[in-house]
Order: C-alpha cells, then sequence, then structure tokens
C-alpha cells in the first residue's frame, strides 16, 4: 500500500476538493455517518447487522437503521433476512454501492496525484 506524507494544510485542502466534487457531481451526497457504515460494509468482512454496525461505530441502533433506510432507498445497500436465523437481519452490498465506492475512490486517488 501507498503511504503518502502530508501536511496538515495538505491533507485538509485534499479532503476538501474530493468532499466539493463529490457533493457538484450527480452521486448521492452522503453524511459522515452514512460513509462510514457503506465504507465498514464494504470493507470489514460480513456479515453486518444493525446491532454490529452500532457497536463497531459507537452510535445508537436507530441512528443506524436510519442511515441504513436511506441508503437503502439510494440503492447503496441492501437488508436481508439471514439464512441460517430468520430472526437477524445482515446488512449486504450492491452492484450500485459498489460503483459508488469504486467512483469516490477515484476520486480520492485523482485529488491525491495533485499533491
Amino acid at each position: 500500500m501507498m503511504h503518502v506524507e502530508l501536511k496538515p494544510f495538505e491533507a485538509l485542502s485534499m479532503w476538501h476538493n474530493v468532499v466539493l466534487e463529490s457533493v457538484r457531481s450527480e452521486s448521492p451526497d452522503l453524511s459522515a455517518r452514512q460513509m462510514a457504515i457503506l465504507l465498514t460494509v464494504y470493507l470489514a468482512p460480513p456479515p453486518h447487522t444493525v446491532k454490529s454496525l452500532s457497536e463497531k461505530l459507537g452510535v445508537t441502533k436507530p441512528a443506524i437503521t436510519r442511515a441504513l433506510d436511506t441508503m437503502g432507498q439510494m440503492g447503496l445497500l441492501k437488508r436481508i433476512r439471514d439464512p441460517e436465523d430468520k430472526r437477524n437481519v445482515l446488512v449486504s452490498r450492491t452492484v450500485r454501492g459498489s460503483v459508488y465506492l469504486s467512483e469516490f475512490a477515484d476520486l480520492i486517488t485523482n485529488h491525491t496525484a495533485d499533491i
């Protein structure tokens, strides 16, 4: 993995440029909490549940549920019944969510190259 040394101002400037380009794009404009949930589901090994996401992120289960409702409507994540235990609901990836994060990673990469 590549390691880039940034001064604090450079890091903030790069992140500002990434976020600015993100909100100007046609892609969904996610809150920091929504982005943290999305990245957790895509980067950490499954299974993911409301409870596990709540514990990992240190926020309440209702806050996770609200974020999942919104991201589910956007098609970035989906909830499915656990085939092993029908009482559990699992949070899973979608193609649209994968594309969204791939494009977001490209934004970051493009702005890292500017440094």
